[in-house]
Parts: C-alpha cells; sequence; structure tokens
C-alpha cells in the first residue's frame, strides 16, 4: 500500500496575505454598513453583549473569501462558531471586535483575522499569522510567526520597560453582571499602582497598541479565541510577553501583555488583587 503524499503547508508570508485581504474586504463592508444604519439583532451572554446585521454580514464575507481560496482549512468564528478541516490549518476570525463602540460610532473597532495550527483553542495552538485591520483609521497590524509584526507595513517598537508606576495599562471588562463587580474590584486595586488605566473596548486593538507603544501592557479576563488569535501574535511578534496568570498561558482565565519585566509585576498585582476569584 503506497504511503499518502505529506502535506505542504503554504508559507506564512502567503497565509498572512490571504488574512490582510479577507481582513480589508470586511472592513469595507462593515464601514459603508455603518453608515446605512444599524440595529442590534441578538445578544450573547448579557442583555448588553449585542450582534449587528453586519457581525453575522462580515462573518460570512471573511468565511467566503478565506475558505474560496483555502477550502479544505477549519475556520472558528465568532457568530457561526466552529466548522472543522482536514488541512491542519483553521481560520481564527472576529469580523466586528469592539462592536458596542461600532453601534455607537466610535472609530475604536476592528476586524480580526488570524491562522493557527492544531485546535483553535489558545492553550494548544500556534498561531501563524494574523491581521488585525481598523476599518475606521485605516491601521492595519500585521505579524508571522518568527517573522515580526507590522503596522501599515513598518516594524512596530514593542513595548517599553517601564516601572509599573509609569505604565499605562489597558483592559476589559466582561458582560455578566458578576464579572463586571469582580472586575471592578481588580481594577480598583490596580489603578493607585499604575500610571493610568485605559479601557477603548476591543481586545484587538489593545493588543496591538502594546506593540505599538500605545499602551505599555494590557491584561483581561474573558477573552475568546477570536479576541486573541491575531492580535496576541502581534504583541508577541514585538516582544511583548503575551501569558496568562501565575503558570497558565494566556486564555480566557486571563491575558496578560506587557514588556517581561512589566508583565510579572503587573502579574503579582493581579493574583494579589484576585483577579481570578470568583466571576
Amino acid at each position: 500500500m503506497s504511503e499518502q503524499p505529506a502535506v505542504t503547508l503554504p508559507s506564512n508570508e502567503a497565509l498572512l496575505a490571504l488574512a490582510e485581504r479577507a481582513a480589508r474586504a470586511a472592513g469595507v463592508l462593515i464601514r459603508d454598513g455603518q453608515r446605512e444604519g444599524l440595529e442590534v439583532s441578538a445578544t450573547k451572554t448579557s442583555p448588553t453583549d449585542i450582534v449587528t446585521q453586519m457581525d453575522t454580514a462580515a462573518e460570512s464575507l471573511l468565511a467566503r473569501t478565506l475558505l474560496a481560496e483555502r477550502p479544505d482549512d477549519g475556520l472558528l468564528g465568532e457568530e457561526d462558531g466552529l466548522r472543522p478541516g482536514t488541512s491542519g490549518l483553521t481560520w481564527v476570525v472576529d469580523p466586528i471586535d469592539g462592536t458596542v463602540n461600532y453601534l455607537y460610532g466610535i472609530a475604536s473597532y476592528a476586524v480580526s483575522v488570524a491562522v493557527v495550527t492544531g485546535e483553535p483553542d489558545p492553550q494548544t495552538w500556534t498561531v501563524l499569522a494574523g491581521c488585525v485591520h481598523n476599518p475606521e483609521t485605516g491601521e492595519t497590524w500585521t505579524a508571522t510567526r518568527g517573522g515580526g509584526a507590522r503596522l501599515d507595513g513598518r516594524p512596530v517598537p514593542g513595548p517599553a520597560e517601564v516601572p509599573m508606576s509609569r505604565a499605562l495599562v489597558g483592559t476589559g471588562f466582561g458582560y455578566t453582571v458578576e464579572r463586571r463587580r469582580r472586575q471592578a474590584q481588580v481594577v480598583a486595586a490596580v489603578l493607585p499602582r499604575v500610571r493610568d488605566v485605559r479601557r477603548a473596548g476591543a481586545a484587538s486593538l489593545d493588543l496591538c497598541a502594546v506593540a505599538s507603544g500605545r499602551l505599555d501592557a494590557y491584561y483581561e479576563r474573558g477573552l475568546k479565541p477570536w479576541d486573541l488569535a491575531a492580535g496576541g501574535l502581534v504583541a508577541e511578534e514585538s516582544g511583548a510577553q503575551v501569558a496568562g496568570l501565575g503558570d497558565l498561558l494566556a486564555g480566557e482565565s486571563m491575558v496578560i501583555a506587557a514588556a517581561p519585566l512589566l508583565a510579572s509585576d503587573l502579574g503579582r498585582l493581579l493574583a494579589e488583587a484576585g483577579a481570578l476569584e470568583g466571576e
């Protein structure tokens, strides 16, 4: 019986080119759609966790664009869940990261597209390439594993090692009442120890802000795979440490992104504040 030929995967650069092309196409769709008026079509974990018609339309466009060229790949999207593939690659997409900002006309939302090997799980995957595109500003962050991170084609500076007392720290909040209550308590412990705290409303852009030196650090509990995949790779390839709390990997329980020493200090502060306790 003859052996099956080994599957040859495309280069990370080729995968990135497809990711960026798909993200930009979805960006045009959602930017133009915002001008035509929006309605909330559904909610998810709570009445404040919304879905617009454009989230669904943009994810459909991403799926069509990606799978037209890579029909054997899997796709994990925020709205439609997992479509398994057979190639060993899975696209992890967020059609609108920052849907509430998008609904309110705040120019801090993004299309996030990444491709991973292995199961589409932050605890086991390897992210090969990712693109985070802000349709309002036109800014586009890209990264390939081992190939560095870029903003609009130029290398990003990466995060600075600053003392925690001088760190500008980004974060975000969940949608359930109990989780928000606990996160508010954690922020109250963090705020006196840092320069200031920002909450912009789109995790992928926060991770890219760390890569670009616009934030010194970022932490958040509750990120889903599509929130983390592309932005996490951009931050990591910029030189940031992207990890969970303690010995945990970055994932839904916690994501911390910063220069290594600051990430360690922030992790200790979050542990002291009980960031993983309760909901």
